[in-house]
Parts: structure tokens; sequence; C-alpha cells
């Protein structure tokens, strides 16, 4: 596949070969391909349905490919358990937030700790700061447990606790959904900060005005295909994408 925008070569830290998934005998993914390459941010946008999901859980490794390959950092790790993907910085912040109801903000931040250890207390100490520097909430809220935290505020722990497991690639699944209209601008603000610093992103979305505006490139996915692909400020003014995802025609 070409891609626009996208330049095949050593920067190139995730490749999706033509994959396919089955729900037993259900084919969900149907030879979805796509890439990120070092320092991007980029979209995956579709309807409820679409397989957007389904892509990211393959990714991360809780679903098993019928048919393909995936390559992060040149490295085939379609058959690379799901820890040990975490473990090569390949992170993901799933759907629905799941945070732990019963910990303490700090405790769930530490839980992303585990897969990758810290040699050093002060790298810990840095990157607990650098969450805090984009989250200020969570650094009020510290010692609350995550259960009580509104949506807004756990969607930020989530994300949270994924970037101190320090990412290569971060996984964003549905970041936007169940939130606020005013939080969800803040939560894509945020996510652009983000990516800003350094931390590749791939973000898994239906709200395409605020995903493209603030993507390099964006995949358009539909029942299971890769359909549309573009770098996101062309997508966001393509008739079609306005008409599908904006109300706009």
């Amino acid at each position: 596949m070409t891609v626009p925008g996208f330049v095949h070569g050593a920067d190139t830290l995730l490749e999706v070969d033509d994959i396919v998934v089955n729900y037993g005998r259900i084919q969900a993914l149907h030879g979805i391909s796509l890439q990120v390459t070092d320092g991007e941010l980029v979209t995956l946008l579709g309807a409820n349905g679409a397989g957007k999901t389904t892509t990211m859980r393959a990714l991360s490794g809780l679903l098993p490919l019928t048919r393909g390959r995936i390559l992060f950092e040149g490295r085939d790790i379609t058959r690379m358990k799901a820890h040990d993907r975490v473990a090569a910085g390949l992170i993901q912040a799933p759907e629905g937030r799941g945070v732990f109801p019963g910990m303490t903000v700090q405790e769930n931040l530490d839980m992303g700790c585990y897969a990758r250890p810290y040699r050093h207390k002060p790298e810990y100490n840095t990157a607990l700061e650098q969450v805090f520097e984009l989250f200020p909430r969570l650094l009020e809220r510290r010692r609350q447990v995550g259960g009580t935290l509104s949506g807004g505020e756990q969607q930020m722990l989530a994300i949270g606790r994924s970037l101190m497991a320090r990412p290569r690639l971060l996984l964003l699944d549905e970041p936007s959904m169940g939130l606020a209209p005013m939080v969800i601008q803040q939560i894509f603000r945020i996510i652009a900060q983000i990516n800003r610093t350094g931390t590749t992103v791939l973000l898994v979305e239906q709200n395409a005005r605020q995903a493209l505006a603030r993507s390099h490139r964006g995949y358009i996915m539909e029942t299971g295909e890769i359909v549309k692909t573009g770098r996101g400020p062309e997508l966001l003014d393509d008739p079609a994408v306005q008409a599908a995802y904006l109300g706009v025609g």
C-alpha cells in the first residue's frame, strides 16, 4: 500500500502487513495494512463495528492473527506475547479506561512501571513529574482512589499510567468516549502535546474533527477494511469523510 505522507525506511516504527483476525467463523479484519513512522500521530478512524478495537487488540497481542504479520522496530512480533510487547515499548491505554478502582491515583500510575521497571529512582521521579505536568488534576487527586474520579479524570489516569511505562508507541483506544465536549478538547490537546514531546501515537477514534485536525496521517476503516488514507488535514477536508463523520453534505 502506498500511503500519502508516509516514507518507508529506517524510521518505520510499526508496520502492519495484511492482517486477518477471526472471531470463530466470523472474519473481523479483512487484510489490514498500515504503517506508523517514529514521531508521528496517526489516527485510525471508523464508526462502531468497523474493526478499530479489534485492530488494537491484535497489535497488543490480545488477539491472535489468522494471517499477516506485525513488525515493531523492524522486528517480527506476530507471535510475541502481550506482556513481552509491553516490555518492548508497545503500550496500550484501552477502551473504557480500565483504571483499578480500589487503588489510589498514585498506585494506578505505579502499575504502569511493572512491565518496564526503572533502573534508577531519578528516572522514575522524572517520569512521574512529567505525567503530573501533563495532568495537574492527577497530582491534586494523588491519594484519591481511582473509582471515585470523574470520567475525564479516569481517562487522564489511564493515559498517565501508560506513559509511566515509557512507550515507544502509545496505542490510544477511543480516549474521548463518554466524555463531555470540553473534556474531550482538553484530552485531545494533551494527546497532541504528548506527541510533540516525542512519543509516537496511534489513536483509534470516532471523533473525526478532533482527531484528524491533530494527526499527521489518518486511516479510514469500514467493516474490517482500510478504505481511505491520507494526511490528517486532507482527510478532514475530504467530502466523503465530512459526509460520513462530520454530518456535512
